[in-house]
């Protein structure tokens, strides 16, 4: 019996040399007049998924089946392989008095693990179980000129998994089931929302200026305007601008660009979801996120109880603090008796919290203490709510209290998740805000603008509104059990090889 099940994992010399046997075969066909890139199409009747969980009605019936060839195991007249498509993969069984003294020497001396196959047959099942198609006819439709890493071990090479994703995706069946649970999730937040009567919409990615938040922006330049340009690195601003003009219920989600650092949980480029709702404040919107969440949970994965890296999360149960009382619950500093900026340097100090030089106020010492000492300990879904309004830009001051903000953001497995408040919807306010914070971005050298159009829109008068913002790849992240963000981007940003 010849064995060729997998082929070895290649480098240098042995990779050119498979390659050339390879392309030699593909002319040994051509020559032959089969060539298989002159084939434009294969009437695929059936896939592995629904033959093997619809047996019994497929049972003896004619069907055609197309995939990539996976295995092989040579048996003088007699022959079994594996083919792979998008459910899985489908044992074939391949005889040479079915198809025939050519076909079947072609199959065994001129295919290829890793070429595309079309097969048409019956279905039955083997002595040992296996539920196998018995060919009659066979076809190559497309000829690998590559081989496939070793079946066993597949890309071992954590780095060539994300470059060569395509091959990733060929060779592990849980890596497709990831990006098909990212599906299932994106579909179940656009469902979510589309039945509760929010419009989706579509805002411009390239903006005319640098405005003044925190996050780096990509540059560019439009030659027709010769106007230097900006990818987007959020879109709420446009967002409210449809709010101002009357769409009560609105979201986007899409991709966001920041030209910042990377690690397990940041890639330059990601998605989000924005969603904005008139007449509703930030409480609301924390009784929307569970909502939503607990659906998401049940849609893309039939529970409320999922298990992230070996510890269980409950979507069904929401903790609530004040900024406040988290720090004071995990650090032992109660930032609601000290009074002043000179009391808050002096306890960081003794608690050895730095703080950067142009931060030294009470609202920025006291995020400053929430990222040291609470941010890693929120592992179950809980709300972290009133912010400072040094940290907040685009929040309501709360009425009862001007130095905080009706915002929160909510955080699992000690990752911030989302973030959201009652929008700002003062525009005198909000102008002093933002032009502090574009002086203050360019007193770094940066040269940051205040959105006017943002301010026009807003002195038109922007009713009471809830927003939100989430990151789906995190989402994504924790619904797939994936422990880097580059697990869940089909193509994340990679460093170009030399």
């Amino acid at each position: 019996m010849q064995e060729n099940n997998e082929t070895p994992d290649l480098e240098g010399e042995q990779l050119a040399e498979q390659a050339r046997i390879r392309r030699e075969k593909l002319q040994k066909l051509v020559g032959e007049g089969h060539d298989p890139y002159l084939i434009t199409k294969f009437p695929v009747s059936a896939h592995s998924g629904e033959i093997k969980e619809r047996f019994e009605a497929f049972e003896g019936k004619e069907v055609t089946f197309a995939g990539r060839l996976m295995s092989r195991r040579v048996m003088g007249k007699a022959s079994f392989s594996h083919v792979s498509d998008r459910d899985g993969q489908l044992q074939i069984y391949v005889t040479r008095q079915d198809v025939g003294e050519d076909v079947y020497t072609a199959y065994k001396k001129d295919f290829d693990i890793g070429d595309i196959v079309g097969v048409k047959g019956f279905i039955f099942k083997t002595q040992t179980g296996e539920i196998t198609l018995h060919a009659t006819s066979l076809e190559m439709l497309s000829k690998s000129l590559l081989p496939l890493p070793e079946k066993y071990n597949g890309l071992q090479n954590i780095d060539m998994k994300y470059r060569l994703r395509h091959v990733d995706l060929i060779m592990n069946q849980d890596v497709r089931e990831t990006f098909v649970r990212r599906a299932k999730i994106v579909k179940a937040i656009r469902d979510f929302l589309d039945d509760r009567g929010f419009l989706e919409a579509e805002t411009p990615i390239l903006l005319p200026l640098e405005i003044g938040a925190d996050a780096r922006p990509f540059r560019t330049h439009h030659n027709a305007l010769d106007l230097d340009m900006y990818l987007r690195i959020e879109t709420e601003l446009y967002l409210k601008r449809l709010i101002v003009g009357g769409f009560e219920k609105v979201y986007e989600m899409g991709r966001i660009f920041r030209n910042e650092g990377m690690d397990a949980k940041h890639n330059p480029e990601f998605t989000t979801v924005e969603i904005y709702q008139a007449y509703e404040d930030f409480r609301d919107v924390m009784d929307f996120v569970e909502e939503m969440y607990r659906y998401i949970a049940e849609k893309a994965c039939g529970t409320l109880k999922i298990v992230y890296q070996g510890t269980e999360l409950d979507f069904g149960h929401w903790e609530r603090y004040t900024m406040i009382e988290a720090v004071k619950k995990y650090s032992g500093v109660d930032f609601s008796l000290i009074k002043t900026d000179e009391e808050a340097q002096k306890i960081a100090k003794e608690k050895g919290v730095e703080i950067e030089k142009d931060k030294t106020s009470k609202g920025h010492i006291l995020a400053e203490f929430f990222d040291a000492f609470v941010e890693d300990k929120l592992i179950q879904p809980t709300f972290i709510y009133d912010y400072p309004v040094e940290i907040s830009p685009l929040a309501k001051r709360k009425p009862s209290d001007p130095t905080m903000t009706e915002r929160f953001e909510y955080f699992m497995m000690g990752m911030e998740m989302g973030n959201a408040f009652s929008e700002l919807n003062d525009p005198i306010d909000q102008r002093k805000r933002m032009e502090a914070q574009a002086a203050k971005k360019r007193a770094q050298g940066v040269n940051a603008e205040v959105d006017e159009d943002f301010l026009d829109a807003l002195e038109h008068g922007m009713p009471p509104t809830g927003g939100l913002g989430l990151g789906v790849d995190r989402l994504v992240m924790l619904l797939t059990d994936s422990s880097t963000i580059r697990d869940v981007l089909l193509f994340p940003t990679m460093k170009p090889k030399k």
